[in-house]
């Protein structure tokens, strides 16, 4: 059975995984098993939260526009019905960051909201 010879390409696979695995803490940078490993699970991690950034944005918009809207007196649920009935084709987005930096325009989108309802 001939020998076999892989110095050089485990090198350089090890070298590539540690490089991966800097700014980690203690072993999980040095030793290339543990750092492989703490590697994987972060890439794990990123795809997962990829996701989730969406319903955490999502779900950080809601409580926005709620609490905007109950400053003029009314629910979220009863805001969002009646933007859809007065044509408002505003998005979460849009409406939460509205909210927060121009009330004065958020004012007057409750208003048309008010009347359509």
């Amino acid at each position: 059975m001939s020998r076999v010879r892989n110095a050089v390409a485990r090198k350089q696979k090890h070298k590539k995984r540690l490089k991966d695995a800097k700014g980690y803490v203690g072993g999980r940078r040095k030793l290339y098993t543990v750092a492989n490993d703490a590697r994987k699970k972060a890439l794990e991690y990123q795809y997962r939260d990829r996701r989730n950034r969406k319903r955490d944005f999502r779900s950080l918009w809601i409580t926005r526009i709620n609490a905007a809207v109950r400053e003029h007196g009314m629910t979220y649920s009863a805001f969002i019905s009646g933007a859809r009935t007065a044509g408002i084709v505003l998005d979460r987005k849009v409406l939460a960051d509205l909210a927060v930096t121009d009330p004065s325009a958020f004012a007057k989108v409750v208003e048309s909201v008010k009347a359509a309802l």
